[in-house]
């Protein structure tokens, strides 16, 4: 029995209360086809312990049916959990799988390597905190390494790990990995990515320097992968100086309280402190702060609270409460990037939801300043994005929101878009930047109207002139 195991069986109450203060780190693998991701993430499962007794029997006997290791246990149908992705040995959707150390608690993404998935891929690196880029240590940096690093990089995750994989088939040689780490780190600076990067050389298939030290490479003296998803600092990644909340709900339970409840994006808020709401501008000050465990002084990011103010403003659903002297810009013409995840192509004009945290707008692209290919990262003119396509454009709202750029505040920064017909969600975006050129909409829409109103008035009035009405 583990130690874990133990700890269940004589207190489980008391490992509760543990597990549930342990920090949470979210990370998604992601690499070429067949480098190993889904046998990696099974072999920390199994070597930390966290695997079933009935999960591995079933391993074992799908391993004779569907296995892609021979004789060996093949722990990739830990997390390939489709016929298809079995049938291929494949990843297709993006697989989550939940498991805890004594130090954290731990949420997989593993996601697909093909290209036709970018947007699966994207899916699954919305919200992590941390990437495993594996490679293969026999073909080296790879297009799709390339393409994955780039996608990490347009969302904003800020600690990479470049799993040099299957050292076993070149005999876990030094100059190998010395030479795929050089070309990582070339191509990393090409890219300008400012990631804190970890290069580990590994066998996910053995197990060696995955859970466990190994024997096999005495030259690498750096932490195993286990060890470092243990220790990594992403406290200081958490924005603590901008308070950022999204209202999510109003709660009105009776006639003496009226609460305006939901998450923290980023920052801290103090009872006591004046507050702004977005977009109205009206301020108050912080009269309680309120949660499920009782009333709070102070709260922070991620926790999820009611604050109540000392005046009766209006504020509702998709309203951003901040600090008065902390408060972010206003815009409703942004250049964004895009991931485009349907069939039917993203064009200029075209109306759609924008929904970004609680806030909802309606609003169409501008213009496209480029796509990028995904495989040679270079930078193309566009009319249109196709599915899986990443572009950067301008988009115009048909009103205001407050934002933050994605690279400062993800939850300020990331909107999702819905086509207002099916309801569907179509695409994801990151904030840039306000648009720095001057809207040609309103003019046009002007102009629009003068013209209709002009023929009107001649129609139906001749003998007046519109420019006097207008």
């Amino acid at each position: 029995m583990s130690k874990q195991e133990t700890k269940i069986a004589n207190d489980i109450e008391s490992y509760l209360r543990e597990h549930e203060n342990k920090q949470l780190l979210r990370f998604i693998t992601c690499g070429s086809v067949d480098d190993g991701k889904s046998t990696l993430i099974g072999r920390l499962l199994h070597d930390s312990k966290m695997i079933f007794e009935d999960q591995l029997a079933a391993i074992k006997n799908d391993t004779k049916k569907s296995g892609t290791t021979g004789e060996e246990f093949d722990l990739a149908l830990l997390v390939d959990g489709l016929a298809s992705e079995r049938e291929q040995g494949i990843t297709i959707d993006v697989a989550y799988r939940y498991f805890a150390t004594d130090k954290r608690k731990f949420i997989i993404a593993d996601t697909p390597g093909h290209e036709q998935y970018t947007r699966n891929m994207a899916t699954g690196a919305s919200t992590a905190d941390l990437a495993i880029i594996l490679i293969d240590a026999r073909y080296g940096v790879q297009t799709q390494t390339r393409r994955h690093s780039f996608i990490t990089k347009l969302l904003g995750i800020k600690h990479l790990v470049i799993a040099i994989n299957k050292m076993d088939l070149v005999d876990f040689r030094e100059e190998r990995y010395e030479e795929i780490k050089k070309d990582y780190l070339e191509f990393a600076k090409e890219l300008g990515l400012t990631s804190d990067l970890t290069l580990i050389p590994m066998s996910a298939l053995k197990g060696d320097n995955v859970v466990n030290i190994s024997e096999k490479s005495p030259w690498y003296k750096g932490k195993t992968l286990m060890d470092t998803l243990e220790t990594i600092e992403i406290s200081s990644d958490r924005d603590l100086t901008h308070f950022r909340l999204p209202v999510q709900y109003v709660n009105r339970p009776n006639l003496d309280f009226r609460g305006f409840c939901g998450t923290i994006s980023s920052g801290i808020i103090n009872v006591g402190d004046s507050v702004t709401v977005l977009p109205s501008g009206k301020s108050s000050t912080v009269k309680e702060i309120v949660t499920y465990d009782g009333n709070l002084q102070s709260a922070y990011a991620q926790q999820a609270i009611t604050l109540t103010l000392n005046d009766e403003i209006d504020i509702s659903r998709g309203d951003i409460l901040v600090k008065s002297d902390e408060q972010p810009d206003q815009a409703s013409d942004l250049d964004v990037n895009i991931v485009w995840m349907d069939e039917e192509p993203l064009t200029k004009g075209k109306q759609y939801f924008f929904k970004r945290a609680s806030t909802v707008v309606t609003g169409s692209i501008d213009s496209f300043y480029h796509k990028t290919d995904v495989n040679t990262l270079e930078e193309q003119s566009v009319s249109k994005l196709d599915l899986n396509e990443i572009g950067f454009a301008r988009l115009s709202l048909n009103q205001s929101i407050a934002f933050d750029p994605y690279d400062h505040i993800k939850a300020m920064g990331s909107f999702i878009i819905i086509d207002r017909i099916t309801n569907n969600t179509v695409g994801a975006g990151m904030i840039v930047k306000k648009s720095e050129q001057t809207s040609k909409k309103v003019i046009n829409e002007h102009s629009e109207f003068e013209v209709e109103f002009n023929a009107l008035v001649r129609k139906h009035f001749p003998h007046w002139e519109a420019k006097e009405i207008l």
